[in-house]
């Protein structure tokens, strides 16, 4: 497997630090809202990474933070005269809503900022003892040209970031490039007592921290938003590597950002729009499969057109799995031999099922990888019939399912999603067809249409799909 990483700009072979084991570390969300549309794309991307490595038989250690403590949660709470903590527990609930609902996993971890302050205070000390920060009135500043490899990530040099930059008269810092890692409370502020204030840590210590306690000195693979390259992946780089010693991350993967109609997202263009917002206008799983549609180093444009593109591509993939799973489980198929032919196409499958595993090698390129998906459809819908065997309806059904588990895609209809009125309804209908009332067969085919239910008549008798 080939990933690009971020920190050497090419293609790498995947070797991790530990054979059969792989440690990964993904930015979390600030829970201070509802997530936005955009944050869902490293969320689904970085949990199909997960899935295809487990595949490929590692045993990964997930983890992924919640900033509970932030600038924006205290304000929040401050505007609904609650505390910091009543915000950040409600929206971290909330987020695992939208989670459950996108098929994203639950991290091996998912540790909290302010549960791990203890351990940013040991690293802050560790940092200030080897030369690394320093303490002015409370606040903690990171030496920032104390780190030489500093912008080796994000290949910014540090003389050109510090073009054009000016320290405040009330600005203690020593240098305009030097970062908070500590600072002094404010009055209505969440405050914990550390050797140099009363106060909070800064943003970037937080993902150092966490990510040492959780995997060790040292990961394989540290990924985010691209937004995230630089100042946050840089300083966490500069933080951990003085701090430890040691190189922080094997491999830097970074997915580029989602526009909404060819514009950047924003509240102020109305264009702006939660995961919570779009799972309400669409199943959540065509929102999954519409983020994995594109590389995840090529920007993606989010537009109703596209995701109605997306959703009608999703029904082919689930419509042949339906028609495969109701010849194999509603006693249609015969056990009968594999026929020569049968035996070839198997073999054309296995093929088109290499294509899948040769696009997840290549840089974890999704977007070839349901191209090939969708050439297994197109084999299926060709060659399985009632008059098939059952072993090849199986083998092809097997080569169709287990990619799109690998991504996360949900194939199989839950007994649940038909309610007991409408199976109720599709009885009436057939008693009614028997009864060669086709007036009232007519009614209650549209009657469940606006129930969002269509009724396909096949040879095998009737079947249903949503709309």
């Amino acid at each position: 497997m080939k990933i690009y990483n971020t920190l050497s700009q090419k293609k790498e072979e995947f070797i991790p630090l530990e054979e059969g084991r792989v440690r990964m570390y993904v930015c979390g969300p600030t829970v201070y809202n509802y997530i936005h549309i955009g944050n869902a794309r490293p969320a689904i991307l970085f949990d199909t990474l997960r899935r295809y490595l487990e595949y490929l038989g590692y045993k990964v250690n997930y983890v992924s933070n919640f900033t509970d403590v932030d600038d924006k949660i205290i304000k929040k709470a401050n505007e609904e005269g609650v505390t910091s903590t009543e915000i950040s527990e409600r929206y971290i609930k909330e987020f695992r809503t939208d989670m459950e609902a996108l098929n994203i996993r639950e991290a091996t971890y998912h540790p909290k900022a302010t549960e791990e302050i203890d351990g940013m205070i040991e690293m802050i000390e560790t940092l200030i003892k080897k030369g690394y920060a320093y303490e002015k009135n409370g606040t903690v500043y990171y030496k920032t040209r104390s780190f030489k490899e500093y912008g080796k990530l994000s290949k910014k040099k540090i003389d050109d970031l510090e073009a054009g930059i000016r320290i405040a008269v009330s600005e203690e810092k020593e240098d305009s490039m030097d970062f908070v890692l500590w600072k002094p409370k404010k009055e209505g502020e969440p405050y914990w007592t550390s050797p140099w204030s009363d106060g909070r840590p800064g943003w970037h210590i937080e993902c150092s921290v966490m990510s040492k306690k959780y995997l060790g000195d040292q990961i394989d693979i540290h990924a985010g938003g691209e937004d995230l390259v630089f100042p946050h992946h840089e300083n966490e780089i500069a933080q951990s590597e003085a701090a430890n010693g040691k190189e922080f991350a094997k491999y830097w993967m970074h997915n580029a950002f989602l526009n909404i109609d060819n514009k950047k997202m924003s509240k102020s263009d109305g264009n702006f729009f939660t995961v919570r917002e779009i799972c309400d206008q669409y199943d959540p799983q065509v929102v999954r499969f519409f983020m994995l549609n594109s590389h995840y180093r090529s920007q993606l444009n989010f537009s109703k057109d596209l995701v109605e593109s997306a959703k009608n591509s999703l029904t082919r993939i689930l419509t042949a799995v339906g028609q495969l799973e109701h010849l194999l489980k509603d006693d249609i198929l015969t056990d009968k031999d594999i026929s020569v032919s049968e035996q070839q196409l198997i073999i054309e499958a296995e093929l088109l099922a290499s294509k899948f595993i040769a696009s997840m090698d290549d840089d974890f390129n999704t977007a070839d990888a349901i191209a090939a998906i969708f050439e297994l459809v197109k084999l299926a819908n060709t060659n399985s019939t009632g008059e098939s065997s059952k072993a090849f309806v199986q083998a092809i059904y097997d080569r169709i399912v287990k990619p799109c588990d690998i991504l996360g895609i949900i194939t199989s209809k839950k007994e649940e999603l038909l309610a007991e009125e409408i199976e109720k309804l599709i009885e009436d209908r057939q008693n009614a067809r028997k009864n060669k009332d086709f007036a009232k067969s007519d009614e209650i085919r549209n009657l469940l249409l606006e129930k969002g239910i269509v009724l396909e008549d096949t040879r095998e008798g009737v079947r249903w799909k949503r709309s």
